[in-house]
């Protein structure tokens, strides 16, 4: 009877626990290599807050140009864009993540004017932010392919803290997003959204206010 229960341990119940044992020391090997990584991509910015973290691996552009700030999070996938030139023009470009800000994977911050993105913001995966377009409407520029077109801002972007964006969501050139807003999966955001409003759709229009109850819930 004893043999038999020696048996069945070693046979059903072990396993299991050794799958554990082992899926817990890859996880603890992946923090340590994000670890690391973070503290690579925290030494090129221009500005840093404390514990960030970098999910291996991004791609950054123009480090100089970025700053965050406190307990920065992002998963895999991220690429920051902060030109400052591109087919002979010169710009100046100003990327700043506030404390507390989640971004998850795929995501892409594009910048040649000014990108804020404040405090407590949480930002799904796939979204794409960017200040500038490739050519000026009514330029000669669109007899160009797009990739040799001048890049062209028509105004800086900024999300106001505690904004939630939802999953495939696209900022648009010269947008502001109010405090505390919330933007539906997969909308094209081309116009200021109020604070404390939930937009959807492309493009984005007004679908609800946001009363204090909801907020805190």
């Amino acid at each position: 009877m004893i043999m038999r229960i020696i048996k069945f341990l070693s046979y059903k119940v072990m396993p299991i626990f050794s799958r554990a044992i082992f899926m817990k020391l890859i996880w603890r090997v992946k923090h340590a290599r994000d670890l690391l990584y973070s503290g690579f991509i925290y030494g090129q910015l221009k500005k840093a807050g404390k514990a960030p973290m970098f999910c291996y691996s991004i791609s950054i552009l123009g480090s100089k140009y970025i700053q965050i700030g406190d307990h920065f999070f992002t998963q895999p996938g991220l690429r920051i864009e902060a030109l400052d030139s591109y087919q002979g023009e010169e710009f100046t470009p100003r990327l700043s993540i506030g404390n507390n800000v989640v971004i998850n994977d795929n995501c892409h911050i594009a910048c040649i004017n000014e990108v804020t993105i404040k405090d407590n913001v949480l930002i799904a995966s796939r979204v794409f932010i960017t200040d500038h377009f490739h050519g000026r409407p009514g330029d000669d520029d669109f007899m160009l392919p797009p990739i040799e077109r001048k890049l062209y801002s028509k105004g800086p972007v900024t999300i106001h803290n505690n904004v939630w964006l939802g999953e495939g969501v696209t900022i648009m050139p010269g947008v502001t997003i109010g405090e505390g807003s919330i933007v539906g999966a997969n909308s094209v955001v081309t116009k200021d959204v109020h604070p404390y409003t939930a937009v959807a759709g492309v493009p984005a229009k007004f679908v609800r206010q946001l009363n204090d109850l909801e907020l805190k819930h």
